[in-house]
């Protein structure tokens, strides 16, 4: 496997792949494991995860599947990535595509997806506000060239009936996410937020809608806790990251 001057690969051992990544362009976080883990996916499931980036959440889930998993990412460097990643782990049944998202219809039929993944850029962008000053960090992590409304669209269209959706995202935006899935004919059914250590706030949620879903009964399952009291990761997350 040939790799650039600034490319390394590693091993999320709690699933048994193996990642190209750089520090210098974008490497996945614990916010991808965990929303790999947090989907559901079946044996039979059809997935597409959006915004791909260097294809972590869909690598992370493809062997639960015999299925087609299908990965849409923007940035061209990423999805190099990402489709060297699939060949280094000899999936078969995983395809890469390097598109704008809401061009997904174009390789991905709508109505025909069983799980809509998506890890997108949490920040709106806003007149001041600062963004990373590497373009791949940016378009990764700032609304430059997508928003969560579209995200939304894109997935209720790809979704069959009663498909289901996962987002991880931010909760100081959880209000406007619920009421744009919503508005996307996206029932929220599962949340679970994420706490860096169990005395503190929740820097992350994880999001389950499911397409044309009964609009009430959000569930809210027990936090994941990322830190003990020792600083050493909980028993959860050392399991998704260690096996």
């Amino acid at each position: 496997m040939t790799l650039q001057d600034d490319e390394r690969i590693d091993r999320l051992q709690g699933a048994g792949v193996q990642i190209i990544q750089s520090k210098t362009v974008f490497a996945f976080s614990l916010d991808a494991v965990l929303l790999a883990d947090f989907a559901e996916v079946k044996p039979t499931s059809r997935v597409v995860d959006l915004a791909a980036g260097n294809g972590a959440v869909g690598l992370f889930v493809a062997q639960r599947t015999r299925r087609q998993v299908t990965l849409i990412e923007l940035q061209p460097r990423l999805a190099d990535m990402a489709q060297r990643s699939v060949a280094l782990n000899g999936f078969t049944n995983v395809d890469v595509h390097q598109l704008d998202l809401k061009d997904t219809p174009l390789v991905v039929a709508n109505d025909s997806v069983d799980v809509v993944t998506c890890n997108p850029p949490y920040f709106k962008v806003q007149p001041g506000s600062v963004q990373n000053p590497n373009e791949h960090l940016a378009l990764a992590r700032h609304e430059l060239t997508t928003d969560f409304a579209t995200v939304c669209r894109v997935t209720a269209g790809l979704l069959r009936y009663q498909g289901k959706a996962f987002f991880v995202h931010r909760p100081d935006r959880l209000a406007e996410l619920l009421e744009t899935m919503r508005a996307a004919h996206l029932a929220p059914k599962r949340l679970r937020f994420v706490h860096p250590r169990a005395d503190r706030e929740a820097n992350m949620v994880l999001i389950e809608g499911i397409k044309a879903g009964k609009p009430d009964g959000i569930r809210i399952l027990p936090p994941v806790t990322v830190y003990g009291t020792d600083g050493q990761y909980t028993t959860e997350v050392s399991r998704l990251l260690y096996g």
